[in-house]
């Protein structure tokens, strides 16, 4: 994928942001205003790309062991992020079902943006999610999840055209495949991690946004894969 020159500098994104945050405030915008409540904001901005990634491990294994603490579900949460959110997380996933990261990292409502794709492939679309959720919800990580046995992976590698819009999923898939379809072992297993690697490529190769947060050490930017037999996240 060419370096997108119609990426939006960071300038220019947080001046959109700027009039989402003043069209919040009177009422006509629904994602952010300009006041946050004070605990779930202090929560976000209290982390650093490393507390952050631990708060994501740390329930997963509570997940794996079935200690939940299913936090953040209560109808006053619910009334706290009624006009705000404060993610500590941003997820890019796989739209399969059996991936929900809410549930296998053991959080609640506004604690984990998602951005959920079939094949979790970084499109402009989804580029402009994460960039969202970086420049203006400050999210300290990002992490892309891929997933055993996962369908689109399998539908690249089989080169599969079930339509043209499934078939776009592929191809952005294919450079991935490319790297791995001539080593021994399980082809597919490679691909998913392959795949994890390379859309992290593409995220890092065409965002300024980004980037410049990774630089700066307030971003870090990492890979996951998810085991669907035991439910594990593991970082590759």
């Amino acid at each position: 994928m060419e370096r997108m020159e119609n990426s939006i500098d960071r300038r220019h994104f947080l001046q959109l942001a700027g009039v989402s945050l003043t069209a919040a405030a009177t009422g006509s915008g629904a994602w952010l205003t300009q006041t946050a409540p004070a605990r779930a904001e202090e929560i976000a901005q209290s982390l650093d790309p490393e507390q952050a990634l631990k708060r994501l491990l740390d329930g997963n294994q509570r997940f794996l062991q079935q200690q939940l603490k299913n936090p953040d579900r209560s109808k006053e949460r619910l009334k706290e992020l009624a006009q705000v959110q404060h993610p500590f997380a941003t997820i890019l996933s796989c739209a399969d079902s059996r991936v929900a990261p809410e549930i296998l990292f053991d959080e609640g409502m506004g604690d984990l943006f998602d951005v959920r794709v079939a094949g979790n492939v970084v499109t402009p679309e989804v580029l402009g999610s994460l960039e969202y959720a970086v420049a203006v919800l400050n999210t300290p990580l990002v992490m892309i999840l891929g997933h055993e046995r996962c369908g689109a992976v399998t539908a690249a590698i089989k080169n599969e055209r079930i339509s043209n819009n499934v078939s776009a999923l592929v191809k952005a898939i294919a450079p991935a495949i490319s790297k791995v379809k001539d080593k021994d072992g399980d082809v597919i297993e490679q691909a998913v991690v392959a795949n994890v690697h390379y859309q992290i490529e593409q995220l890092k190769q065409n965002s300024v946004i980004l980037s410049e947060r990774s630089l700066e050490g307030k971003l870090k930017v990492i890979g996951g894969r998810y085991d669907l037999d035991t439910g594990e996240v593991t970082l590759v």
